[in-house]
């Protein structure tokens, strides 16, 4: 019997990782009813990623709205549901990940007596508030969730650990390493537009790309961040750090105050996904406090240095494919120059094998729910 599924999504990083499975999922009508609803937790950023794939939104609840708490944004997401839940009738709803959209959409779906499938289950930290929200969103949703497709196993133990049934539990790898490799053939046969305005800037010199958004780093963590660039950078003339600086005020300012300016430091405007995967690809490093970066990178050989001080992604620390260095500003600056020094360890850490995945999670994901 056709099965009809609703996916349920609001950021650009649950997009990207949703992407690959939405295609495969329309790949067979046959088996599978598929709609899309979009809250636009992330209105600009989200787009980006639904024009690089081709998705059409089905329903687009539009929440984003400047400066709303997080209860502002969770109440319209539990709000915006009802009617459309109503209208498709769903027997499941697929979310992903750990954004106040995944915790809400799960809740509301679960009130509504309809199946949740939570892609990206059991990540923890084992710290309520790093990261924050996202430790208790991916928690509820695990409560509420009929079917957990966990990237690792891991993730898996996790889920065991706080009483899921074993048999409600799938390990599938990470739909990011589908996105990531689908992109990275695209860029290699087509270089996008950035490749070309980075031309001059980047050459013979080492890319240093960094990410950071975290809110639980902001303030003196985060202000401790961008000193440690600003170091990399006055330390190694070779280097250009590349600094895609997220929209959030809490960002902005401090990285415009302490970085902007430098020679050797460019801060760019966010990316879109395709820019972003070839960034990575050309780089020599990333610094990073993202979930997302620190799955893929490692499908690109790129040593990466994670910028919080808790992970609840421990595979690729422990695969070596990731260190962990938190807010410091001279344990980051340290373990960076170590990188650019040691190439035994450079060659140790872009060599490891990525423990998220073989670019095949949404066929599995697939599969699976066509037998249920």
């Amino acid at each position: 019997m056709k099965q009809k599924i609703l996916f349920i999504f609001g950021t650009r990083p649950e997009a990207i990782k949703m992407a690959p499975l939405i295609k495969e999922f329309q790949k067979h009508p046959d088996e599978l009813e598929t709609k899309i609803c979009v809250t636009a937790q992330h209105r600009q950023m989200l787009d980006q990623v639904l024009d690089l794939f081709d998705i059409k939104p089905d329903f687009d609840l539009d929440i984003m709205e400047e400066g709303q708490s997080l209860l502002q944004l969770t109440s319209r997401v539990f709000s915006g549901l009802e009617k459309i839940f109503s209208e498709t009738k769903p027997d499941w709803v697929l979310v992903q990940g750990d954004t106040s959209t995944v915790m809400a959409a799960g809740v509301a779906a679960f009130y509504a007596g309809i199946k949740v499938g939570h892609v990206e289950a059991g990540l923890r930290s084992h710290n309520r508030y790093a990261p924050f929200p996202e430790e208790i969103n991916r928690r509820i949703a695990s409560v509420v969730a009929d079917a957990h497709f966990a990237p690792t196993e891991t993730a898996r133990q996790a889920l065991l650990a706080e009483g899921i049934d074993g048999k409600t539990i799938y390990v599938t790898g990470n739909t990011v390493i589908d996105a990531l490799l689908w992109v990275r053939d695209k860029v290699k046969q087509n270089p996008p537009e950035i490749a070309g305005s980075l031309k001059e800037k980047i050459l013979n010199k080492k890319i240093v790309l960094v990410t950071g958004h975290r809110r639980e780093s902001f303030g003196e963590g985060f202000e401790q961040i961008c000193l440690a660039l600003r170091d990399i950078a006055e330390q190694n003339k070779d280097v250009v750090v590349i600094y895609p600086v997220h929209f959030n005020p809490n960002v902005r300012e401090p990285v415009n105050r302490i970085l902007n300016g430098h020679e050797n430091i460019l801060l760019i405007e966010p990316l879109s996904y395709t820019d972003f995967v070839w960034l990575m690809d050309k780089s020599y490093l990333i610094l990073t406090d993202s979930g997302g970066v620190q799955e893929e990178a490692p499908s690109l050989g790129k040593p990466i240095l994670v910028m919080r001080e808790v992970t609840e992604r421990m595979e690729g620390i422990e695969a070596g494919t990731a260190k962990l260095v938190g807010t410091d500003r001279n344990k980051i600056v340290s373990e960076t120059s170590r990188l650019f020094t040691d190439k035994l360890e450079y060659e140790r850490m872009s060599k490891a094998i990525n423990p998220y995945g073989d670019g095949k999670a949404s066929e599995k994901i697939r599969n699976i729910i066509v037998s249920k």
